[in-house]
C-alpha cells in the first residue's frame, strides 16, 4: 500500500475475553483490522500478554499489508487498573519499537469513548465485571481500580450470578429467605435442587465459568416479582449510580448536562426493571446526567482515542463511526 511510518495509527481493544485490533490512516480509514483471545496479564505475565497482542497486530498489518510501524499506539486494555499496570504495559509496548508515541487506557475508557461524540462525560461498564471511569475534553480522568471486593466493587455479572446462588443456598437450606431463585438456578442446568447444583460446580460438572449464565435468570425471576431476585436488581442499579455520580463530581459534571453512557453486556441488554431503578436514582443524585447506552464494539473508542491523539478533527472520527455502524 506504500503508506509509511507516520501513515498508520495503530487501536487496540483487549478486554478478558477477546481483543479486537484495528489499523487506521489519519482520515479514518481502516486499513486492516484482526481479532484474537482475551488479554490477562495478571494470569500470564505482561510479556507474554502483549505477545499474544502483537501476534493479532501482526495479523492486522498482514491484512493491510504495512509493516508493524505506527505514528501512534493507543491501547486500550482490561486490567490496566492501576497507574503502575498502566506504565508496566506502556514500557512494554513502547520496548517493541512499534512507535515512540504509545498510549495505554483501561479498556473501560474505549466503551465511553465509543458511546460519546467527543471525549465528554462518564461510563459505567457492566459484564463480568464493572467499573467506571469519566473524562473530560481537556483531559482530566476519573476513575476507580476495579479489581474486586479489594476495591470496594460490587457487581458485574459474575458477581451477581454468585449472589443469586448465595441467595438460592440458604433459601433451599432454611437459613435464609425463600425464593424462586431456589428453583430457577438449578433448573438452567437441568438439575431439580440447589443441592445439586452446588455439588455439581464443586466438583466440576458444571464449569465455575459458567456461573454467569445464572445472571439472566436473576433478572427475569425478578421481573417476575420474586422480592430477593428484584433486591440484588435493585442494588446493582445503586451501585451503577454510586459509580457515576461519584465520577460526575469528581471532573465538576454534576451542575452541568453531561452524558453518563452505560455498556457491557449487563446494562446493554437494557433490562426494564434495572434500566427504571437506574434513572429513578440518578434523577436524585445527578439530575442533569443525560443516560445513553453504547451497543458500539469498543475498538471503535479506540480508535476515536487514537484520531483525538493526533487531531485528526471530526471528519476522521464520522468515517471511523460510519465504518463500525455507529
Amino acid at each position: 500500500m506504500g503508506m509509511n511510518r507516520s501513515d498508520v495509527l495503530l487501536a487496540v481493544d483487549a478486554g478478558n475475553s477477546k481483543t479486537d485490533v484495528a489499523l487506521l490512516s489519519r482520515d479514518g480509514t481502516v486499513l486492516g483490522s484482526a481479532r484474537g483471545g482475551g488479554f490477562q496479564p495478571p494470569v500470564v505475565g505482561v510479556g507474554t500478554a502483549v505477545d499474544g497482542l502483537a501476534e493479532i497486530v501482526g495479523r492486522a498489518c498482514a491484512d493491510a499489508a504495512v509493516p508493524t510501524a505506527f505514528a501512534h499506539v493507543t491501547a486500550c486494555l482490561a486490567n490496566a487498573d492501576l497507574p503502575v499496570e498502566e506504565a508496566a504495559l506502556t514500557a512494554e509496548l513502547l520496548d517493541r519499537g512499534w512507535s515512540r508515541d504509545v498510549r495505554v487506557h483501561n479498556d473501560t475508557f474505549a466503551v465511553l469513548r465509543a458511546g460519546l461524540d467527543e471525549p465528554h462525560g462518564v461510563a459505567v461498564v457492566c459484564g463480568a465485571g464493572i467499573n467506571c471511569v469519566g473524562m473530560t475534553a481537556d483531559g482530566r480522568t476519573a476513575r476507580f481500580p476495579a479489581i474486586g471486593k479489594l476495591s470496594g466493587d460490587w457487581g458485574g455479572g459474575s458477581g451477581l450470578a454468585e449472589e443469586a446462588l448465595w441467595f438460592a443456598a440458604r433459601a433451599e437450606d432454611g437459613r435464609g429467605e425463600p425464593t424462586e431463585l431456589a428453583r430457577a438456578l438449578p433448573a438452567h442446568f437441568g438439575l431439580e435442587t440447589m443441592y445439586a447444583l452446588i455439588e455439581a460446580l464443586h466438583l466440576g460438572r458444571v464449569p465455575w465459568e459458567r456461573r454467569h449464565e445464572l445472571t439472566p435468570v436473576l433478572f427475569r425471576v425478578g421481573a417476575a416479582g420474586d422480592a430477593v431476585a428484584r433486591s440484588l436488581v435493585h442494588r446493582l442499579a445503586e451501585e451503577v449510580v454510586a459509580l457515576s455520580s461519584v465520577a460526575l463530581a469528581r471532573l465538576g459534571l454534576l451542575d452541568e448536562e453531561a452524558p453518563v453512557m452505560l455498556g457491557g453486556s449487563v446494562l446493554a441488554a437494557r433490562h426494564p426493571q434495572l434500566e427504571g431503578r437506574i434513572r429513578e436514582l440518578l434523577a436524585v443524585r445527578a439530575p442533569k446526567a443525560l443516560i445513553g447506552f453504547v451497543t458500539a464494539p469498543p475498538v471503535l473508542g479506540a480508535g476515536l482515542l487514537a484520531l483525538d491523539e493526533v487531531a485528526a478533527g471530526p471528519a476522521a472520527a464520522a468515517r471511523l463511526r460510519e465504518r463500525y455502524g455507529a
